[in-house]
């Protein structure tokens, strides 16, 4: 993330992993869209290494992954490793059937920000709104 940046905050949303149930990251793109975010939605059944370089490719701003499966820490772990490994310091973003008591954890391994299965949307784009004047410095 680079302070100052001109332009709309770009965010790759994503699913890690065999869950390929993606109707909530799939509206939750849809939703940054129409508010004036630029969303590359990479899909589902991707691995860390593909939303790292596409990340890179991209030059994003933040990373958003969903999970429905269960299967969130070891994929979370992962992809905190590959971000570190490529130097990628952008903040990730967690969402979906996430465990409340999950929830430490995830930021204890480098999470920003999880957004659990019936978050608001207004809450979701408050989040991203703050972020993009941090990053871009444009309040509209």
């Amino acid at each position: 993330m680079v302070l100052g940046k001109p332009g709309k905050l770009r965010i790759i949303t994503a699913k890690l992993g065999l869950d390929g149930h993606d109707i909530g990251v799939r509206v939750v793109s849809q939703m940054l869209r129409e508010s004036g975010f630029e969303v590359i939605y990479l899909g589902p059944f991707q691995t860390a290494e593909k939303v790292i370089a596409s990340c890179i490719q991209e030059d994003v701003d933040a990373v958003a992954l969903s999970f429905l499966g269960g299967d969130h820490l070891p994929h979370v772990k992962t992809m905190v490793e590959q971000m570190k490994a490529n130097h990628l310091n952008i903040p990730l973003i967690v969402g979906g059937v996430i465990p409340r008591e999950d929830i430490p954890r995830l930021k204890e391994m480098g999470v920003d920000e999880v957004f659990t299965a019936g978050t608001p949307i207004d809450k979701i784009l408050a989040y991203f709104r703050d972020m993009e004047v941090k990053v871009t410095g444009d309040q509209n």
